[in-house]
């Protein structure tokens, strides 16, 4: 089953207590301050798992609490600080402060590992209280407890290619054919419940990750069909590939529909390179010559049929140079 939302409590540790002692030995006994300062509570941490691609155990387990400090004790010894908990999350998870709505972190690398909740200082024992003037102070400091929140996790997932299309169009088939992702396949519409992903290989020694998510419906932006859900997994997608029948009536009409769509829900949707695929060639008439709208400036489009194979490769070749050029673009903005 895929999750992609859940909701957790996490409670780091609070510090151990500082501790009142006096040095008490046969032969000195007036001895000076001697009391430990507690240990520090244990934090909570989110670490990226690339293993996991799901927030589902989240249903199951949706408190963490990290270690307390322990309490010092005579001799100055300091209590031992709380160990930690270690939360791992799926890559491409972003954590928000359910109070603020702010976030508190987001885990797009794969080495991200984020403190989300404080532990609490340990108290001091007395013998850090101890002066010239004072020297027997009866004063420590309790420990302070440690942070608490509840944090609202929602998983992006991170795809090279995204594929964007109304239901039935294709995209599972087309995946299940440049791919080993097994999606689900039938003649009806929303037979993909749930984002897909694929590693698609081209060229020697190059591949690039495709994501199938379920169809989109006009309304999908205010969260008719499965829309609103699923739109956030292709905002981190390099480029964009929406697929239309090319049996439909009216293609140019159809590929505005879903840009309308797509600017609903997020504009920075439409800043991404994209190519349309006209589909189900294969469904034409024998000797029927596929025809391509102008889809506008910017716009690439080619014909493929994912049953039969052909323009596959063509397709697949455009979708990874059009990725490499994109990847190139933003190191080069960022250098």
């Amino acid at each position: 089953m895929f999750v992609d939302e859940a909701r957790i409590f996490v409670r780091a540790g609070s510090g151990g207590n500082g501790v009142v002692s006096f040095r008490r030995e046969k032969f000195v006994p007036h001895g000076g301050p001697d009391g430990g300062d507690g240990g520090d509570g244990g934090d909570v941490v989110f670490a990226v798992d690339s293993n996991e691609n799901t927030l589902l155990k989240f249903k199951f387990s949706q408190h963490f609490r990290a270690e307390n400090g322990r309490h010092g004790e005579g001799g100055r010894k300091h209590g031992h600080n709380g160990e930690p908990v270690i939360v791992t999350v799926p890559l491409g998870t972003i954590a928000r402060d359910e109070a603020t709505g702010g976030v508190i972190a987001d885990l797009s690398e794969p080495d991200d590992r984020v403190v989300v909740a404080r532990g609490g200082r340990g108290g001091r024992g007395n013998a850090r209280f101890a002066t010239a003037t004072n020297q027997a102070p009866r004063r420590a400091d309790m420990g302070f407890p440690g942070e608490e929140r509840t944090v609202l996790l929602e998983l992006k997932l991170l795809a090279d290619v995204g594929l964007v299309g109304f239901p039935n169009a294709g995209k599972s088939t087309l995946l299940s054919r440049v791919s080993s992702a097994h999606p689900k396949i039938a003649d009806y519409p929303f037979t993909t419940l749930e984002p897909v992903l694929g590693i698609v290989s081209y060229g020697l020694d190059r591949s690039f990750v495709m994501a199938d998510i379920p169809g989109i419906i006009e309304g999908a932006h205010e969260g008719r069909g499965l829309g609103l859900r699923f739109l956030r997994h292709i905002e981190r997608t390099k480029v964009l590939l929406f697929m239309i029948e090319c049996i439909h009536g009216d293609p140019v009409a159809e590929y505005r529909t879903l840009l309308q769509e797509l600017k609903l829900y997020s504009p920075r949707l439409l800043e991404k390179p994209r190519l349309v695929a006209l589909t189900k060639t294969d469904l034409l008439p024998p000797g029927e010559a596929i025809r391509l709208p102008d889809f506008g400036e910017r716009v690439e489009a080619v014909s493929v049929s994912a049953v039969s194979g052909d323009g596959v490769p063509g397709l697949v070749y455009r979708l990874g140079a059009a990725m490499e050029r994109t990847t190139r673009e933003t190191t080069d903005e960022h250098r």
